[in-house]
């Protein structure tokens, strides 16, 4: 128990606060609960959302950076030709840390760093690690969204379906890449609004 006249900490129990005198018999009782009421207050300000910046929304443990939304297939496609595939690879390495910030406190999975992917285990598994990793991470987005409650089906299914067998009729991959971009700026608009 605390003392609400000098905050001195007391045990339970005592009729006077050893510190500064005041009275916790039942006669005072209800001055005691109006001072213990004050006391309590939270001492800090609630952030207003008009307040809020465009950059961080305060949740229970702080700041949280917004995920971004505006991921598109068309956007990715022309600014990894511009930039030889460098923007492909830092999009995707982007997409990989905001699902492991969305999911895995639910799941308890974490999606491997795709740069990582990338560059070493995909070549030393001949590709395999890379098919593993969409798999996973698209059926992590489609759970998410079934979670959420987000009307949009996603799963890895898509993947084989569009991303692999679509491939055959070559539209097939640029529609995966359009659900897959879809299904992720969903996701992140929900973590954006409600955590």
């Amino acid at each position: 128990m605390i003392c609400p006249n000098c905050q001195n900490e007391i045990g339970d129990g005592v009729a006077f606060c050893p510190k500064c005198g005041m009275n916790f018999s039942v006669q005072a009782q209800p001055q005691y609960q109006q001072a213990q009421a004050q006391y309590q207050q939270p001492q800090y300000q609630q952030v207003q959302p008009q307040q809020q910046s465009q950059s961080y929304v305060y949740r229970q443990g702080g700041p949280v950076a917004q995920l971004k939304t505006d991921r598109s297939f068309i956007k990715t496609l022309l600014l990894s030709l511009i930039t030889f595939g460098i923007y492909a690879l830092v999009c995707y390495g982007h997409v990989t840390d905001d699902v492991n910030l969305v999911c895995s406190r639910y799941d308890g999975k974490k999606s491997m760093n795709y740069y990582l992917l990338t560059f070493i285990v995909a070549p030393l598994t001949l590709g395999i690690a890379a098919i593993v990793w969409q798999h996973s991470i698209c059926n992590r987005i489609g759970n998410e969204l079934r979670r959420r409650q987000i009307g949009y089906n996603f799963s890895a299914s898509d993947f084989w379906l569009w991303g692999v067998l679509g491939s055959l009729i070559l539209v097939g991959p640029f529609v995966f890449a359009h659900k897959f971009f879809k299904a992720v700026n969903l996701m992140n608009d929900s973590f954006n609004k409600i955590g």
